[in-house]
């Protein structure tokens, strides 16, 4: 009789006495789960409470990114124009020899008396026929711009201003190398030195 009891003890315990049962963990919100699925189908017995579904995790807010502060935008430079050569002076021992009467000019124009339209495109057709030429330093008178004109109507030294900014131009650099003020005996102040760029092609 005593065996029969331990052994219906046995059954109905499992084996294990009260005291030496293990402690179950809680299930995770995936368990949960994955059971409710598996059991969705079937009846459950009388008595039996099914665990609750997980509640959703809330989400978390989204972070919003600031777009980066761009930088504020430089003005654009103008490109140099592309093959164009500088200005350059005449040579010392040139100069010298000029200033000495030891060479002479290749040719010489006076604009005494022109106004600037009429100045300037006899300057440039002066300076195309040296460059044909073969020249390589002309004189250019301008006057030094004492008083006024003849006629009363134009300011004296227009020319002697207005004839270096016309020599600086881009559209007669294929034309002068460079100029520079004249030796006194050539006119000083009232004059300019300019040296003729040779002609591409020319033979030298």
């Amino acid at each position: 009789m005593s065996q029969k009891t331990i052994t219906d003890d046995a059954c109905q315990g499992g084996g294990m006495s009260e005291g030496s049962r293990e402690t179950l963990r809680p299930l995770s919100d995936e368990e949960v789960s994955l059971w409710l699925s598996v059991t969705r189908s079937i009846t459950p017995r009388p008595g039996a409470s099914a665990p609750e579904a997980p509640r959703p995790k809330p989400a978390k807010p989204a972070k919003i990114v600031a777009p980066a502060a761009s930088a504020p935008a430089q003005p654009l430079k103008p490109a140099p124009r592309p093959g164009m050569p500088c200005l350059a002076p005449l040579e010392r021992r040139a100069r010298q020899k000029l200033a000495r009467g030891h060479m002479a000019v290749d040719a010489a124009l006076d604009l005494h008396g022109l106004r600037q339209h009429e100045a300037h495109p006899a300057l440039h057709g002066f300076l195309v026929r040296a460059q044909l030429q073969g020249a390589k330093i002309v004189l250019v008178v301008t006057g030094k711009g004492e008083g006024r004109a003849a006629d009363g109507f134009e300011p004296g030294g227009v020319l002697r201003r207005s004839v270096p900014i016309w020599l600086r131009a881009p559209e007669w650099r294929h034309l002068v190398v460079g100029f520079e003020e004249a030796a006194r005996p050539h006119g000083g102040a009232g004059a300019l030195y300019i040296r003729i760029r040779r002609r591409a092609g020319a033979q030298s």
